[in-house]
């Protein structure tokens, strides 16, 4: 193809374009290795893509709506926030879980969490500002070029092993008047921590002292994907109960196992004044983005399964499995609360070399901590089948074994 004209592109546009998740990269290779040697053969504990199917009633809202549903109007533009009446009902929702007192109008839907998250970003940004986004580690990647993609910089907290809670000291010494929010994501991607409330507590009570100091609001973005992937009979604390400048973005990928069929929404509680501009600018910057009516069809089916989960027992059987077995054999691991990913220790602490010597050896895939903003562990992912775990634990002894670092 004849080039004889000069380019001219976004250059971080390109960037981001050219430089490929490891995540995705590690899944990629799977695919491919499945094809050569058996699906059988590959253990797959790289991505976070739900081995449960949708609940039942899923399915059969879609069939409802299908089926009785005006196909003019369920397949039609909804207002660019939703349809009201499916946020009045996930309101409802949440009113009924949380005691809150919430509208349809706090709630704008999107095209699953990162829609939320980067119209979120964009909102809290000012033009002209050195706007830093705190972030700790471990985070998930994409947080990255969600905060610089809306010109904000992306300030990170380091890890604080071997429980990776919130260290509030760290956290307190990286704010400062440009600071316009910190980001949380409880239970956590990859670690798996659930931040308990006294610890958000505490952060609330710091970022209360240093909005008052600096004369703005300091927010809180929730990043809650995994709110209902809680195990051991806790419960994920709601933020916004706890911290009046919060906006809370959601997603049901994981709560309903769709996360292709992308569908969340951002919420703006009515907890402080100025809240419903902080709403308006969310959907400024999603109308700017092109971020509008999330898919009719998927509203709709959320505004018949609002209150549906999946059925965390399976997933719950294999943390336990892959804790007790990785543990046995010797590993480093921390007990993961929530979601369905597991933190380990890397034997010498070079994660990308252990990560690639499992891969080329042993056909076992899991991520280096390195892309999640810390050194020295693996996030290894339980959302995959019971017998992958059974027969992946035996590959996770021979490398431990034979790991020569």
């Amino acid at each position: 193809m004849k080039r004889d004209l000069p380019l001219t592109l976004n250059q971080e546009a390109l960037h981001n374009g050219q430089q490929r998740s490891v995540i995705r990269e590690l899944f990629d290779y799977g695919q491919i290795k499945a094809k050569e040697i058996g699906a059988e053969n590959i253990f797959d504990f790289s991505i976070g893509n739900p081995s449960i199917p949708p609940p039942p009633e899923v399915q059969a809202a879609f069939l409802t709506l299908l089926q009785d549903r005006d196909p003019t109007k369920l397949h039609g533009y909804t207002s660019s926030a939703g349809d009201i009446s499916v946020r009045q009902t996930i309101a409802d929702s949440l009113n009924r879980r949380y005691g809150t007192h919430y509208a349809g109008e706090n709630i704008f839907m999107t095209c699953g969490a990162a829609a939320a998250l980067t119209s979120a970003f964009r909102a809290l940004v000012e033009e002209g500002a050195n706007n830093e986004f705190i972030v700790q580690a471990p985070y998930f990647p994409e947080y990255k070029p969600y905060i610089e993609g809306q010109q904000g910089n992306f300030l990170v907290v380091p890890a604080c092993p071997p429980d990776f809670g919130l260290d509030l000291d760290e956290i307190e010494k990286s704010i400062s008047p440009d600071t316009r929010a910190i980001v949380i994501n409880s239970p956590n991607n990859p670690s798996g921590k659930l931040y308990s409330e006294e610890e958000l507590q505490n952060l609330a009570y710091l970022l209360r002292l240093k909005s008052q100091e600096y004369r703005r609001p300091i927010f809180i973005v929730s990043d809650e994907p995994y709110r209902e992937l809680v195990y051991d009979g806790k419960e994920a604390p709601h933020i916004p109960a706890i911290y009046e400048y919060t906006i809370m973005t959601y997603s049901y990928s994981k709560s309903l196992s769709i996360p292709g069929d992308r569908i969340g929404y951002a919420l703006v509680p009515p907890n402080f004044e100025g809240h419903d501009l902080v709403f308006a600018a969310i959907a400024g910057a999603a109308r700017g983005m092109g971020y509008v009516c999330a898919p009719s069809l998927l509203q709709h089916m959320i505004g018949l399964t609002v209150d549906v989960k999946t059925d965390t027992k399976t997933y719950d059987k294999n943390r336990q499995m892959l804790y007790k077995g990785l543990r046995e054999i010797g590993y480093e691991v921390l007990r993961p609360e929530g979601a369905f990913y597991l933190f380990m220790k890397v034997p010498g602490g070079d994660a990308p070399a252990f990560s690639n010597f499992l891969r080329d050896e042993y056909n076992v895939l899991a991520v280096p901590s390195d892309s999640f903003g810390c050194e020295g562990y693996m996030r290894v992912s339980y959302c995959v089948a019971t017998k992958t775990i059974e027969n992946g634990l035996e590959r996770f002894e021979k490398a431990f074994k034979n790991w020569p670092g």
